[in-house]
């Protein structure tokens, strides 16, 4: 595949109304602010991984702990969050314009009846696409709406957001109510389906039938909506009203639903993807790679950027430490064979006094941890060495050092020292969708529908898309696990056993992309699973070099008050209709 404009460069389209004094009545004579109509809801997402609905949201969860303890992500994690600190008002504003300007370009089909180009043909490619990507976007932000804001009253009915069909801001939408959510769940899929019908499968220059179409066809549109994006959304969407919270009564459809949508992307990039976009299953997540084959869709990037090195190195390498992986983040990786810890085949390999030897070669990839030297580019000179034992520069205390004695190192490019004469930044883009996402979905649906070893329903078992993930090479390029004994034997147990395993392959899978959170919730349906303390690594350095270490401190409680976020007190006070979610009372 050939990139021929990532929306990175592609700013050039106007921007939407309001510009320069148009109505909403004469911007359809200027079809450069129709199509900005589209365009600039792509940028109200994210770029990076750097806020609080991603890494900084595991803050929220085992996972990590925030450095900043006035931080509003982790007043929320020990239930001190005030009403006028709420971190997540923005994401709601931003969602709601982005759906205002959807429906704009939707309404009466004035967005799909401009025209944009003089040419018949080409005019409809352009409107053809333009059409499923504002019906794509819509779907996005009220999943993200709902993912968010979705939850229980205090009635115990389960209730979506405000659905707004028509241009209408919802600051103008007088006393709008929450739609139940499984009336969220139907517009979303609704949502999807009619983009699905106006999208290419993909965008891939091979797709494209006529070598004159590239101009407004094929990889020029990478980074935008495509169908197999909706397959994937859809995916998602299900997955989650499948889960324990979201499906009181276990309705299998939901989950053989998540599972078929899952498996529609898995196959896309098995056999069209790996044949002629470089895909490859084996391969480790390029994460400085906008154009990396396993993305599903991914943001805009961000050129020459150092942001996640920033937030996740310590102040004695230049970094904020804004944030630490914990323990038992650290413990759920289980040993170089593939076996847990505590099991008696994983025990063996592990020594308690060198904690970090002989574990899963992914861990190495994810986690910095005490006396680990820091290579550039892996396997050059060291350039830092973590010293987090007590008394140590990278210890706990300074406020630009993690609290939990780790740090983070998912996303990070060991090649950037900015001590250098020109420090090496790489680009930084959020995959907001990628190939492992949806083995995992896979995996964790069709465990729920035909157990773990059944390929006969949907070709392949959980088992084999769990496989894949095992089996693929580490972000540097290490091998994964090459036999896996353990794989075999935990799928042998059963559907409740991999359900769990399952569960610990998202986390490590997962960790800082923003996603835990809501599994967490998503599995869960008492607080008590939620609300348990968080540890660090207490470490001593002996006399002769060597260290001791206590791994099982506590570091920080979890005191949620609610399964659910609330919804933002601004929008309870103007919006009289608003009901809230249940555990917010101070918020109503």
């Amino acid at each position: 595949m050939t990139t021929v404009c990532l929306l990175s460069s592609c700013s050039s389209f106007m921007d939407p109304y309001p510009n320069g004094g148009y109505t909403t009545e004469d911007i359809w004579d200027y079809q450069n602010l129709v199509q900005g109509l589209v365009i600039k809801c792509y940028d109200y997402m994210a770029t990076n991984y750097n806020n609080s609905e991603w890494a900084l949201l595991d803050g929220a969860t085992d996972n990590a702990v925030i450095t900043s303890t006035s931080n509003a992500v982790r007043r929320l994690a020990v239930g001190a969050l005030p009403s006028s600190s709420d971190p997540f008002l923005t994401y709601w504003k931003r969602d709601y314009d982005g759906i205002y300007q959807a429906n704009l370009f939707l309404k009466d089909r004035m967005g799909y009846n401009t025209r944009y180009l003089v040419d018949a043909y080409k005019n409809n490619l352009v409107r053809t696409q333009l059409q499923g990507e504002a019906f794509a976007l819509r779907a996005w932000f009220y999943w993200d709406l709902l993912q968010k804001f979705g939850g229980k009253a205090d009635n115990g009915e389960l209730l979506g957001v405000p659905v707004l069909l028509e241009p209408i801001k919802i600051e103008d939408a007088g006393l709008p109510a929450r739609d139940s959510y499984e009336s969220c769940v139907k517009q979303i899929i609704s949502d999807c389906d009619s983009a699905y019908k106006y999208l290419p499968i993909a965008h891939r220059d091979f797709l494209v039938m006529s070598e004159t179409d590239k101009a407004h066809a094929g990889s020029r549109y990478w980074g935008r909506f495509d169908g197999i994006t909706m397959r994937a959304l859809k995916a998602n969407v299900y997955l989650t009203w499948a889960s324990p919270r979201f499906n009181p009564g276990n309705d299998v459809a939901r989950w053989d639903s998540a599972a078929v949508n899952a498996k529609a992307v898995m196959d896309f990039k098995l056999n069209v993807d790996n044949v002629k976009n470089g895909f490859d299953v084996k391969t480790g997540v390029g994460w400085f790679n906008p154009n990396f084959p396993g993305i599903v869709f991914a943001s805009r990037f961000s050129n020459s950027n150092d942001a996640m090195e920033r937030m996740f190195y310590p102040g004695g390498f230049q970094g904020n430490g804004n944030i630490g992986a914990t323990q038992d983040l650290v413990d759920a990786f289980p040993m170089s064979n593939g076996y847990p810890k505590d099991h008696p085949l994983g025990s063996s390999l592990y020594d308690p006094q060198d904690p970090y030897k002989n574990r899963d070669p992914r861990f190495y990839s994810i986690i910095f941890y005490n006396n680990e030297e820091l290579k550039r580019n892996e396997t050059g000179e060291t350039m830092y060495r973590f010293e987090t034992w007590d008394g140590g520069k990278d210890a706990p205390g300074p406020i630009d050092n993690s609290r939990t004695g780790y740090y983070i190192k998912k996303f990070v490019f060991t090649g950037l020292n900015w001590s250098d004469n020109n420090p090496n930044k790489q680009p930084h883009s959020k995959f907001f969708i990628r190939w492992a996402h949806m083995c995992l979905a896979f995996a964790e649906a069709a465990n729920q529908v035909v157990g773990p070893t059944d390929n006969g329903k949907y070709g392949i078992s959980a088992k084999d898309a769990i496989a894949y993930l095992r089996s693929r090479n580490t972000y540097h390029g290490k091998a994964g696990f090459v036999t896996d004994p353990y794989l075999d034997e935990i799928a042998g147990e059963g559907k409740q056993a991999f359900n769990e395993f399952i569960k610990n392959e998202r986390r490590i899978e997962t960790c800082f992309e923003g996603m835990r959170f809501f599994d967490l919730r998503r599995w869960t349906t008492d607080l008590s699973e939620i609300n348990k303390p968080v540890h660090m690594a207490s470490i001593v350095k002996n006399e002769d070099g060597t260290f001791t270490y206590d791994l099982s401190v506590e570091v920080e409680p979890r005191l949620f008050k609610s399964a659910y976020l609330p919804i933002p007190y601004e929008e309870m006070l103007r919006l009289d209709n608003l009901v809230q979610n249940e555990g917010w009372d101070s918020w109503k």
